[in-house]
C-alpha cells in the first residue's frame, strides 16, 4: 500500500491519528521536501514518529518517482506532505503512476493554507434567502506569485487577482519557495550545485504588486488594486508563532512577519463581520474605517 499523509501546517504533533498510525506500520517513510516547510525540522518527526524518514526533493518526486514505489506492492510505503497531500499536481501524478503499477493507495487528509487561511476572519459570509441560510466562501482563484528576476517578470497572477476583485471575491496569493534550485550556469554546465533556499516573504510579494500597480498606470490603465487596498499578510499559519497582519497593500511592503512561510490575501468586498475580525489584526485601524462602506450584498 502506498499512503499519502498530510502533516497539518504546524509541527510533528499535527500529524492526525489515523497518519501517524500509517506511518508507524510502514518500511519506508519519505517527505516531501519542496513545496512546503514545517516549522521543525526533519530530526522533530523523526523522534515523534519513531521512524526514519527519507528526504524526497523535486527531482526525486518528478523524475524518479518509481523509486518511491519500489516495492510498494510487498509492503507499505508513506509520502509524507505538508499541508493536506494533493497541494501539488505532482503528487497526483505519484498516485497515477502507483495505478498502473497495480499498487493499491490511501489518501490521509490534513489542515492546509487552503482551508487554514480563514484564521484571519475572511473565510465566509451569511447570504440570507427566504427561508434558508446559505453560507457563501467568499474566495475566488488561488493565484500563485513567483519571484521575479532582472530579466523574467511575470504579471498574470495579477490579472487573476483583478477578475476576483470585479467580482468581489478575495484572493489567496500563495509565495514563491525556490528549494534546492540551481543557477543558469550551473544547469548549463550540469553541476549538482544548488542555491540556497529562498522563500518570497509578504514585503516582497507586495513590493511586486506595487511595482506592476505602477507599471499598469504609466501604460494608461486604471488598476482595479491601488496601494490603499485592504489585505492581510500571513506568516507560518499553524505555528505557536503564527503571525497575521492587516493593512493597506503599501503597509504590507514593509510590515515584518519573521520567518517563512508567508501568505498573503487581497480582499475582494467585505461584510462588516470581515471588516470587524481584521481589525484585530491590523497594522492602521483607520484603514478599515476608511474601508467601512464595503458591503457584501
Amino acid at each position: 500500500m502506498l499512503y499519502l499523509v498530510g502533516l497539518g501546517l504546524g509541527d510533528a504533533k499535527d500529524i492526525t491519528v489515523k497518519g501517524l498510525e500509517a506511518v508507524r506500520r510502514c518500511r519506508r517513510v519519505y517527505l516531501e521536501a519542496y513545496t512546503s516547510v514545517l516549522t521543525v525540522g526533519k530530526e522533530a518527526l523523526e523522534e515523534f514518529y519513531g521512524k526514519e524518514l527519507i528526504l524526497a526533493d523535486r527531482e526525486m518526486v518528478e523524475q524518479e518517482a518509481d523509486s518511491l514505489l519500489k516495492e510498494a506492492d510487498v509492503c507499505d510505503v508513506a509520502f509524507l506532505v505538508v499541508g493536506d497531500p494533493f497541494g501539488a499536481t505532482t503528487h497526483s501524478d505519484l498516485v497515477l503512476r502507483a495505478v498502473k503499477l497495480g499498487i493499491p493507495y490511501k489518501v490521509i487528509h490534513n489542515a492546509s493554507i487552503m482551508n487554514a487561511v480563514g484564521c484571519c476572519g475572511l473565510q465566509a459570509h451569511m447570504c440570507y434567502c427566504i427561508c434558508s441560510v446559505l453560507q457563501l466562501y467568499n474566495f475566488g482563484e488561488t493565484v500563485s506569485i513567483v519571484f521575479w528576476t532582472d530579466t523574467w517578470k511575470p504579471e498574470s497572477f495579477f490579472d487573476k487577482i483583478e477578475k476576483n476583485r470585479q467580482n468581489g471575491m478575495h484572493t489567496l496569493c500563495l509565495l514563491d519557495i525556490k528549494v534546492k534550485e540551481q543557477s543558469l550556469e550551473n544547469l548549463m554546465k550540469g553541476r549538482k550545485i544548488y542555491e540556497p533556499p529562498r522563500y518570497m516573504s509578504v514585503n516582497q510579494a507586495a513590493e511586486q504588486l506595487l511595482a506592476i500597480i505602477q507599471n499598469r498606470r504609466f501604460q494608461g490603465e486604471n488598476p482595479e488594486i491601488t496601494e490603499n487596498t485592504i489585505c492581510v499578510g500571513l506568516a507560518r499559519v499553524g505555528a505557536l508563532d503564527e503571525k497575521i497582519a492587516s493593512g493597506t497593500l503599501q503597509q504590507m511592503s514593509t510590515v515584518e512577519l519573521g520567518a517563512p512561510l508567508h501568505s498573503l490575501i487581497v480582499t475582494g468586498t467585505m461584510h462588516p463581520l470581515e471588516l470587524e475580525m481584521l481589525k484585530l489584526f491590523s497594522v492602521d485601524s483607520s484603514n478599515f474605517e476608511n474601508n467601512a462602506c464595503q458591503r457584501t450584498t
